[in-house]
């Protein structure tokens, strides 16, 4: 399975975003504290940057995002709204928003190790797209873990979950009321960049 290696606080700098989007609260950079960036950017490399917020932040790869576009342009509305609506309903990122990992790349690790079941079935790919209604629950057998079992308790940590899913707090099970609105997607991103990239 591929996976995005690069460092976090240097990467989120480059591109302009918050560690905090990522789920880290503490990490910062040194690297070039006084560095001059160029002030003019070419109007493709705004647009490239943005593309690769998306993909940074959700942990895709260039192929696999491709497909999200095409499939986003394909359907019906806006192809900006589509791509970010797609690339929320990832299990990984379900997790993630749920409050079951404290990072994205935890989510995906937490998913590719079979912790976590859809509609009572074991699912292993972080890439799988939830649907409303769906209900994700930690697998039985990894309930004994300490990343779960942290998460139940008087000293439970307390998570703002989206309006379009629900989890109680001392549960280990959250259901995907509906399909996110775009409005509702708290990632800083101009998605209409990434549409005039992809359909020069």
């Amino acid at each position: 399975m591929a996976k995005n290696m690069q460092p976090i606080a240097k990467r989120c700098k480059a591109l302009g975003i918050s560690p905090a989007v990522m789920g880290y609260a503490k990490k910062t950079t040194n690297r070039n504290p006084g560095s001059q960036m160029r002030k003019k950017k070419s109007e493709y490399s705004l647009q490239l940057a943005e593309k690769q917020k998306v993909k940074f932040i959700y942990g895709i790869l260039e192929k696999q995002f491709r497909g999200y576009y095409e499939s986003a342009a394909a359907a019906p509305g806006k192809t900006g709204d589509n791509l970010l609506i797609t690339v929320e309903r990832r299990l990984d990122n379900v997790v993630y928003r749920m409050g079951f990992a404290m990072t994205r790349r935890q989510a995906r690790q937490l998913v590719s190790h079979a912790h976590f079941t859809v509609n009572g079935k074991k699912v292993n790919i972080p890439s799988y797209l939830v649907k409303a209604g769906d209900v994700i629950e930690v697998a039985e057998s990894s309930r004994s873990s300490e990343v779960f079992k942290r998460l139940m308790g008087q000293d439970a940590p307390v998570f703002l979950v989206p309006t379009w899913m629900e989890r109680d707090k001392n549960s280990l099970k959250g259901t995907v009321v509906r399909l996110p609105a775009r409005e509702e997607i708290d990632v800083p991103v101009e998605e209409h960049l990434i549409v005039e990239l992809y359909s020069k």
